[in-house]
């Protein structure tokens, strides 16, 4: 895949969240709508055309924890609203060098899931599915099964985690779909064995949106061993 290859030749540590995104489209995992933007006014277009209200993060691949970093603006519901954020998470990159501004629909799941990869030294790579969002560390209600997984390798790993109810229909919403759920899980363990200089994936937060599961923010880590 030309995304990695480049950032292999380039030394790169990790994917910016714009093209990790690229990559997991590839594989057919939703992600959510979006636009990279280098301007003001491209920004302005994208957001038009994707249509308020929307989420702006500084984009580039050394920005891990962005809203730490203060480059994430939530629920912006117009063009007032956009320029003021913008102008914000440009000074907040600004010391750092080029801005590049992702700009993405506003997606109202409430159930947050946490999906990804690591590279174990001895049995490679380790597919890895839980609970998400900002209580992924605190809850620490994942599970994982070495690369390849079957279907069932899927579906137990569905069951496993301690808040397995989320998946089910609560509430008035929806049971999230678990044979999408199941593809993903089994599209991260092929996108490790494909590629052995993948170090890690995360998507963090796996959002169930009408039932469906799509990737609202991801990661893809590079090892250095393969520079």
């Amino acid at each position: 895949m030309e995304i990695l290859r480049k950032a292999y030749s380039e030394g790169k540590r990790r994917l910016s969240e714009y093209d990790a995104k690229r990559v997991l489209s590839a594989y057919g995992i939703r992600v959510s709508r979006e636009a990279l933007t280098a301007t003001e006014s491209e920004m302005l277009d994208a957001a038009a055309d994707i249509g308020y209200p929307v989420v702006l993060k500084g984009c580039r691949e050394d920005l891990v924890h962005k809203s730490e970093a203060g480059v994430v603006r939530t629920d912006i519901r117009n063009e007032a609203e956009a320029k003021a954020s913008y102008t914000e998470i440009r000074d907040a990159m600004a010391p750092k060098g080029g801005v590049s501004v992702l700009v993405q629909e506003m997606l109202g799941g409430k159930r947050e899931l946490v999906a990804g990869m690591t590279r174990d030294p001895q049995f490679g790579p380790a597919v890895m599915f839980g609970l998400g969002g900002i209580f992924t560390e605190i809850l620490n209600d994942v599970v994982f099964r070495i690369a390849p997984i079957e279907p069932q390798d899927a579906f137990e790993m569905m069951d496993e985690i301690r808040g397995r109810r989320i998946l089910d229909g609560i509430r008035g919403m929806p049971p999230a779909d678990r044979e999408q759920l199941k593809a993903i899980l089994i599209a991260i363990g092929r996108m490790g064995l494909d590629f052995p200089m993948i170090k890690e994936v995360d998507i963090n937060p796996l959002i169930i949106c009408d039932g469906q599961p799509v990737a609202v923010d991801a990661m893809i880590g590079l090892d250095k061993i393969y520079f």
